[in-house]
């Protein structure tokens, strides 16, 4: 496993210098903002990460305002308590994608962060996980979220502002160049190599997980 430094600079010659690349890179919130995320927040990104996973993003971001007032602004609470008769609705209701399977995942997920509330804190708890065991993160999301397993989690999180990595296509082909994988990583011992080339990088350049994910990323 090569250097950070040495991934960096594959990735600025590609893309016309150092200062062309630090122009495509984004930095994660600040945790006090994250943490400051109202729980609708939170539910409304989860959610729409879910209905975008198999669907044509530009379709869900069309309808985005129809799913915000069929949802009650995504207000926990109601959604977690959403009984047989707002279900049906929502199932003949025109402003959404109306997946049952999916809408279904809007009152799991509501449930689960109310849990997330008396634990602790929603936005505390997803925003405020040390970046170090990101995995660790990713695992809790898949076992108690509803649909939140793979890049569905990945992709919610760096949605939120929160540190992150997205393994995609292009930083899974450079994990796997670096020697970290030999595959797509889907088990636990995989995950657990990705997080300690993360955490070596990230020790090397002072850099978050997301700023490493783009480059990354940018290095192919």
């Amino acid at each position: 496993m090569r250097h950070f430094e040495k991934i960096y600079q594959i990735s600025a010659d590609r893309h016309g210098g150092p200062a062309e690349l630090e122009s495509k890179l984004s930095k994660p919130k600040p945790i006090a903002e994250l943490v400051a995320m109202s729980d609708d927040r939170w539910l409304s990104l989860i959610t729409k990460t879910v209905f975008q996973a198999g669907f044509n993003w530009k379709v869900i971001e069309s309808k985005w305002d129809g799913f915000e007032t069929a949802f009650d602004g995504f207000d926990i609470g109601r959604c977690a308590f959403m009984d047989d008769e707002k279900f049906d609705a929502l199932l003949q209701d025109t402003r959404i994608v109306r997946n049952g399977t999916k809408i279904a995942t809007v009152r799991d997920n509501a449930a689960f962060l109310l849990e997330l509330r008396a634990e602790g804190g929603v936005g505390q708890i997803l925003g405020g996980w040390p970046s170090q065991d990101y995995v660790g993160l990713l695992q809790m999301l898949a076992k108690r979220g509803s649909r939140l397993g793979g890049a569905s989690a990945q992709y919610a999180m760096r949605f939120a502002g929160r540190d992150s990595f997205i393994l995609s296509q292009d930083v899974t082909a450079r994990l796997i160049a670096e020697g970290v994988i030999d595959k797509p990583a889907t088990s636990k011992k995989a995950m657990a190599a990705v997080q300690a080339a993360f955490n070596t990088w990230m020790g090397q350049s002072g850099r978050s997980l997301t700023e490493i994910s783009r480059v990354l990323a940018m290095s192919l």
